[in-house]
């Protein structure tokens, strides 16, 4: 391991060395196609990052996640249902659209805050927390109309007459409204 650690770190030291000398030997033609090479690694790598953050393997990572909220989630009709359709962790909780997503993830960037520094490590500590929590998912599905729930639920193609009386008027009320999830 210690080699592997002194190549990279001699190959980046000369990489260094490389672009940050003026260009006397370099043509701008070169150092424009480095500079599109590097963008493309660094969105390939940025993208891939991105979606591992997007899985529900990562969002369970934890045990905070896996011994509360997950447990939760696998007694729900959005894990286990007669058509088989499971919503994951990213499909409640992180837009789909590019611009809102980033931004969901740096919004998320205080939940890792959280799990760095033992916020909510241990089930007390995560029950002391959960009202606050889940004000802040309420909140956010407010500001957006409840889109992650409308990325899967369409009101247009429910059939009110096959569901129980409930939700066909929850299901109504929020087709009118689309202000609150109803679940």
């Amino acid at each position: 391991m210690r080699p592997l650690v002194a190549r990279l770190t001699a190959w980046l030291i000369a990489f260094w060395r490389l672009i940050s000398r003026p260009s006397a030997f370099l043509s701008l033609g070169f150092l424009t196609l480095g500079g599109f090479v590097c963008g493309v690694i660094f969105w390939g790598a940025f993208n891939t990052a991105l979606e591992f953050t997007n899985t529900e393997k990562f969002c369970v990572g934890c045990h905070e996640m896996q011994d509360n909220v997950y447990q939760e989630l696998q007694r729900t009709v959005h894990f286990s249902n007669r058509s088989g359709v499971r919503a994951g962790c990213p499909d409640c909780h992180v837009p789909h659209e590019w611009t809102s997503k980033i931004a969901r993830k740096m919004q998320a960037s205080k939940e890792v805050w959280g799990k760095i520094f033992g916020t909510i490590n241990t089930r007390q500590k995560f029950i002391e927390y959960r009202l606050e929590l889940a004000k802040h998912e309420w909140a956010r599905l407010k500001a957006n109309d409840s889109l992650e729930c409308r990325n899967c639920h369409s009101a247009t193609a429910m059939d009110f007459t096959k569901q129980n009386r409930r939700a066909a008027e929850i299901s109504t009320t929020t087709r009118v409204s689309r202000t609150n999830c109803p679940t």
